[in-house]
């Protein structure tokens, strides 16, 4: 088979003999940096995009897509307004809630929670609560009944379980003989739902909203209406167009974007500087190539001066040197994107059966938002990082390369 002469002679020069064993050595030091390095790199990047695509899913699965406030807090005729927003094109649901800080005490434990007012026939329509229920159903959350749904970490963390009676402490306050005292309503616990997020698991209670409204004074007044739209992406695209229609009625519009800005942008910043720390990994390992190809070219001085003797050019010199150096790039690159995507792919499995044979978790539910180490392999990281990889093998090689192609045949032969 018809082989071009340097892609010959590069491909022979990967294979050494016994007097280069050395160097044979370093190429292989090489090429199991690059595959290291673009193996952390692709794991990496896909546990962090696990993370953002799970975090947004989870956070989402308890906030709303887009909110509907009024100007001072408090939303009147919410009823009306249900009937004109679900009449948008962009809306698939909606439904009222009544946001407030309360205290919770059960036997002698006590905690700060975020209560929240419902109603259980619309709470579906734009949030999952419903099915991250794992005892008791919202359809038990009757107006008058003062029942309450608590999160799992909260409900640990004050010992109760279903059927146990709570006190809410409201911040509104009852003027009574004895002085000023703080609302307090008994209620009962009737479910316990966990959503996998630490934030929402223990520093959230449902309520009726009926219930809510009377505890915090509110009349026939909510805190707003949550709307779930048809593209989450879209939200604040269809937010503003909902805005600049309510804009005359006094309403505010904000969406998940806004209230979750901040949170978003740390974890895209994070995901950028990861990048480029690991890259520099797959840089250092790509420019071992450089001491690798100086070793072969001054090893390969006597058969590059023969080579020019009989009439090689230094542009094909260059080349064979090149090819080498491109070989080892190649080879580091191929091995690092199969082990990669491999260990990707199978992170969610390999992670729990490391955690259960040492007996450690990597990831405390308290401390992290999941305690799971989720993966989502983007193809187009996965092309980027192979690219980049191998694009800084050939760089490597120029350097050395270049040194070879200025190999003087006269000087090398002198003593031959």
């Amino acid at each position: 088979m018809f082989k071009p002469l340097i892609f010959y002679i590069g491909l022979r020069y990967t294979r050494a003999k016994r007097r280069t064993q050395f160097i044979s050595f370093i190429t292989l030091t090489s090429v199991l940096g690059i595959a290291l390095g673009v193996t952390a790199l692709i794991t990496v990047l896909s546990v962090m995009n696990g993370f953002e695509a799970e975090l947004r899913e989870r956070i989402l699965g308890m906030t709303s897509h887009a909110t509907i406030t009024g100007q001072d807090g408090k939303l009147d005729r919410w009823r009306q307004l249900d009937q004109t927003v679900k009449n948008y094109s962009h809306i698939e649901g909606a439904a009222p809630f009544i946001n407030g800080q309360v205290m919770i005490n059960a036997d002698r434990r006590v905690s700060g929670t975020m209560l929240r007012g419902i109603l259980p026939e619309f709470e579906p329509e734009v949030s999952e609560v419903a099915d991250k229920m794992r005892t008791g159903s919202l359809s038990q959350l009757v107006a008058g009944d003062y029942n309450i749904v608590l999160g799992a970490e909260l409900a640990a963390y004050l010992g109760v379980i279903v059927g146990d009676k709570i006190t809410v402490i409201s911040p509104q306050i009852n003027s009574t003989p004895a002085g000023i005292v703080p609302r307090m309503r008994r209620f009962t616990v009737t479910g316990i739902f966990q959503v996998g997020m630490y934030e929402y698991d223990r520093n959230m209670a449902i309520i009726h909203l009926d219930d809510a409204a009377k505890l915090f004074r509110l009349g026939d007044s909510v805190s707003g209406l949550r709307l779930k739209l048809d593209d989450l992406f879209d939200a604040p695209k269809i937010a503003r167009s909902l805005a600049r229609t309510l804009y005359s009625e006094g309403y505010r519009v904000s969406d998940w974007t806004q209230a979750h800005s901040n949170f978003f942008r740390a974890i895209k910043t994070e995901k950028r500087v990861m990048f480029i720390i690991l890259l520099l990994i797959v840089a250092v390992a790509a420019f071992n190539i450089v001491s690798t190809l100086v070793m072969v070219v001054t090893d390969k001085r006597g058969d590059i001066a023969i080579l020019k003797t009989q009439g090689l050019s230094s542009a094909s010199v260059m080349g064979i040197f090149i090819v080498l150096g491109g070989v080892i790039g190649i080879v580091g690159t191929l091995l690092g994107t199969v082990g990669g995507v491999a260990l990707a792919l199978n992170v969610e499995t390999i992670v729990p059966a490391i955690e259960q044979f040492f007996g450690v978790q990597f990831m405390a539910a308290d401390v992290y938002y999941i305690s799971e180490l989720p993966s989502k392999l983007n193809w187009a990281d996965v092309y980027s990082i192979a690219g980049m990889a191998f694009v800084l093998s050939l760089l490597a090689t120029l350097y050395p390369a270049w040194q070879a192609s200025k190999v003087n045949p006269a000087e090398v032969l002198r003593y031959e």
